[in-house]
């Protein structure tokens, strides 16, 4: 039988401290760079880990925001978006290009994240910022998404994102962290939400529709509390299902 494989992704250097545990099990990781989280100290770290892991590296650009973590829409002028993004990956790059490693893809954090999804016009700002990686690395966005979109018209390479610990609503926005049933956190429910994704191209919402999505890597909050323990069980489970993680 044909063996199955997904991509595993995690958002990691936010100052949670559980890379070393986690890198060992994924196959590719985004790292904050400074917007919300991280430094020099903390991406050096994390991308010693990954190389050490063979676990592909991304960038992880948010709002200028650490003391929001990012997950707060802002009000930012254009320029001083597009400066700070670009600042953020360059800064990644830079240790990136001091280990050897090659930036795989890019993926945008928190309420930058969620509000690309919904608003072309600043999807488009985005993808500016980030235009000289255009050619080198690949762009992880949700399906249907304004930014997946405008990215696809400029020729950008996209791979598909899922969130595998976070609900659904039914235009495949992801539930509001401020509603209480924003986070999956059983490990068994979060093995099924993959399932059906991957196998089904389907997601079952908060409401209980099945709504179409294609997803080509899923994610796993580093810094949802049971972190650790569900991606144990996803190395542990996948194969019962033929599915492997990609290493």
């Amino acid at each position: 039988m044909t063996r199955n494989y997904i991509d595993l992704n995690c958002d990691v250097g936010e100052g949670v401290g559980n890379e070393k545990e986690l890198l060992p099990m994924i196959s590719s990781c985004n790292i904050a760079c400074g917007g919300h989280a991280g430094n020099k100290e903390s991406m050096t770290k994390v991308v010693s880990l990954a190389k050490a892991n063979s676990v592909l590296v991304g960038a992880h650009p948010s709002y200028p925001d650490i003391s929001n973590f990012g997950r707060l829409s802002i009000e930012i002028g254009a320029k001083e978006l597009i400066d700070s993004i670009r600042s953020q990956v360059n800064s990644l790059v830079e240790v990136l290009d001091e280990h050897g490693v090659k930036l795989h893809h890019i993926k945008p954090h928190g309420a930058l994240y969620n509000d690309i999804v919904k608003d072309a016009t600043l999807a488009v700002l985005f993808l500016e910022a980030i235009k000289e990686y255009k050619n080198d690395a690949c762009l992880y966005a949700p399906y249907g998404s304004e930014i997946a979109k405008e990215a696809l018209k400029e020729g950008f390479r996209i791979k598909y994102e899922g969130f595998a610990d976070r609900n659904y609503e039914v235009d495949l926005s992801l539930v509001s962290r401020k509603l209480p049933k924003a986070l999956i956190t059983d490990k068994k429910e979060v093995l099924k939400h993959i399932l059906e994704m991957a196998k089904n191209k389907k997601v079952k919402t908060i409401d209980g529709k099945e709504m179409p999505i294609f997803v080509d890597t899923f994610c796993i909050h580093g810094d949802t509390p049971p972190a650790l323990e569900i991606v144990l069980y996803l190395t542990q489970e996948l194969p019962n299902h033929n599915m492997y993680i990609k290493k």
